[in-house]
């Protein structure tokens, strides 16, 4: 049977499919919950608004991932790196649906920025993907630490009897450790000075809104 290879218009379309998928659909998961199973808890107005509020961040971030790893993916120069940025794109697809299913069971909804903040991330991750393979697995790196640290950050705020989000975000952790593990032995290089910091600054501003919006 002849394999139908993809025309530029093919990979625009799909493309613009994603975008849509990650921004306003219902992305179907992959893999199972890690909160799937476990009782959910009784939080308070306060706790389960706190609780809401770093989810949203957490999805917002898959939302983010999900553009960067797509914008990568569309200008990467060797098509080798391409299909491990489009698999781990497929990881984070599962992220983003467990955020989502969290959000809903806490009553709560997705930032109303996400259009904006997949835009910006998508843009990025173009950019890094046309300074070179090289530079641009190791801006993998470098956001995967991050993220890494930040995931470490919410599994301290959240309320202590929230096993769900707990749940999730663990795996989550586990997953991007991964990631950042596989883009440098593809070759990822340290970015150079003062990018890393210029990451960690908008990350801050992308927590501090989507946190409320």
């Amino acid at each position: 049977m002849d394999i139908r290879t993809l025309s530029h218009l093919d990979r625009l379309l799909a493309g613009c499919e994603r975008a849509l998928e990650a921004i306003a659909g219902t992305p179907a998961a992959h893999r199972r919950s890690p909160a799937a199973g476990l009782a959910e808890a009784a939080l308070d107005d306060a706790e389960r608004r706190h609780a809401a509020g770093l989810m949203r961040v957490n999805h917002t971030g898959e939302v983010c991932a999900q553009a960067l790893y797509l914008g990568q993916a569309a200008l990467a120069r060797n098509a080798d790196n391409r299909q491990h940025l489009l698999h781990a794109a497929v990881e984070e697809t599962d992220h983003l649906a467990w955020c989502a299913e969290r959000l809903q069971q806490l009553d709560s909804r997705p930032s109303l920025l996400n259009p904006l903040w997949y835009a910006g991330s998508y843009a990025i991750g173009a950019g890094a993907a046309l300074a070179g393979d090289p530079l641009s697995l190791g801006f993998v790196v470098e956001t995967e630490r991050q993220v890494e640290a930040h995931l470490a950050e919410h599994l301290e705020k959240l309320p202590a009897q929230d096993e769900r989000s707990r749940a999730v975000l663990t795996q989550m952790q586990s997953d991007e450790i991964r990631h950042a593990q596989a883009a440098q032995q593809r070759g990822g290089v340290d970015l150079p000075a003062p990018l890393p910091t210029l990451m960690r600054l908008s990350s801050l501003v992308m927590k501090a809104v989507a946190y409320r919006v």
